[in-house]
């Protein structure tokens, strides 16, 4: 993680600032999301030697993902309640696929551009979780439990 920090400061990005081993980055930057997300890919693939896919979101609209929360009333335990962060809408029928093989414990909400997801069994032998983490909705996503996403915002907010 400190050599992503570095990268990204020497590649003018501002703020930078990172959380876990994951990948998590807060910065600053007077370029669009889509311009971010493309550049850090770029900057990442030449230094480290691998593709990743690069999510953003702006600090309002990581707000608005934790305002929305509306699995909260369900979802007691934040390290089993994922946000999925998508690259674009979903297609609808490819989320009501990936549901159906939600446990009946399990729920999911597609919202915009995030999925949030509860796990209230763990993730480890969820099917829903397997098919989030793959390819099954044709969009590129990352996900992020709610204990870090909850942290990510305060990073954004300068907490």
């Amino acid at each position: 993680m400190p050599e992503l920090r570095s990268l990204l400061s020497e590649a003018g990005f501002d703020d930078v600032r990172t959380y876990v081993q994951s990948g998590n980055v807060v910065l600053s930057s007077g370029r669009s999301p889509t311009g971010v997300a493309s550049e850090a890919e770029k900057l990442i693939s030449g230094r480290f030697g691998f593709d990743v896919d690069v999510i953003v979101r702006t600090g309002d609209e990581m707000a608005e993902v934790v305002a929305r929360n509306p699995l909260g009333d369900v979802a007691v335990d934040p390290k089993r309640y994922q946000v999925s962060f998508l690259e674009a809408e979903p297609d609808p029928e490819a989320v009501s696929r990936i549901a159906g093989f939600a446990a009946e414990s399990e729920r999911l909400v597609s919202i915009g551009r995030e999925l949030y997801a509860w796990h209230p069994d763990g993730v480890a032998r969820s099917k829903l979780w397997t098919r989030l983490a793959g390819n099954g909705l044709g969009v590129r996503a990352t996900a992020r439990n709610w204990t870090t996403v909850g942290t990510l915002l305060e990073m954004a907010q300068g907490s």
